[in-house]
């Protein structure tokens, strides 16, 4: 069964502390909380504070994917609010193996991001150190947008290469998951499914978590 990871960046925000109640109550594993900063991303969504006062309402992981320039700054800002995971961005990162250790030695669980241009192989010799890689199937930045089909081949790709080297890095992939393709992706090497739209404009959203938790 793969991990859910609903994503609050299409949550309700005049309605955070009840879409937090929905997902504690829910089969969702973790929260994804996508923060953007103008600058590496075309968007502005929400921050440390926001997150801080999202965590004392909340009791399952949190999976926080930084699409931001400079990340290295405000790592343990982030540990501090409340992230158990931190993602940042292969694009922004020219030292990227640094980014990883110090992610890690502040007790986080660390992931690199990679944007749809960018080939799994780049992460050949870091892959060893990471716990997961996510796999943006959209150009990040906007919700809702739809899915990119060579994101199949990047997964089978980075698949094999974790195969290999009989590592544990898990594989997550975000943008245009819907109950349609969730199948395919798991099948293709997925452990952790981001949804957003498909989860917060559905009708009963529990229950759309819960057929994506059921695939098998």
């Amino acid at each position: 069964m793969p991990i859910i990871a609903p994503s609050l960046l299409a949550s309700n925000f005049l309605r955070l502390e009840e879409e937090c109640k929905m997902l504690n109550e829910s089969q969702a594993d973790w929260y994804h909380l996508d923060v953007m900063d103008g600058r590496f991303v075309p968007n502005i969504s929400y921050g440390l504070p926001v997150i801080a006062q999202l965590r004392k309402a909340t009791t399952k992981d949190f999976d926080v994917h930084l699409m931001i320039l400079e990340p290295e700054k405000y790592a343990e800002a982030f540990r501090k609010a409340g992230a158990d995971r931190l993602t940042v961005h292969y694009e922004v990162c020219p030292h990227l193996h640094r980014n990883i250790q110090q992610i890690r030695s502040l007790g986080m669980k660390a992931g690199v991001a990679l944007n749809p241009h960018t080939p799994v192989e780049l992460l050949s010799d870091v892959l060893h150190d990471l716990d997961m890689v996510l796999i943006m199937s959209v150009n990040p930045g906007f919700g809702g947008q739809e899915f990119i089909p060579h994101s199949y081949q990047k997964i089978r790709n980075l698949r094999r290469m974790i195969q290999e080297r009989g590592l544990a890095t898990l594989i997550e992939v975000d943008g245009g998951v819907t109950t349609e393709n969730a199948a395919s992706l798991v099948k293709a090497g997925v452990n952790v499914l981001v949804a957003g739209n498909t989860v917060f404009s559905s009708a009963d959203p529990k229950a759309t978590i819960r057929t994506l938790k059921s695939i098998e």
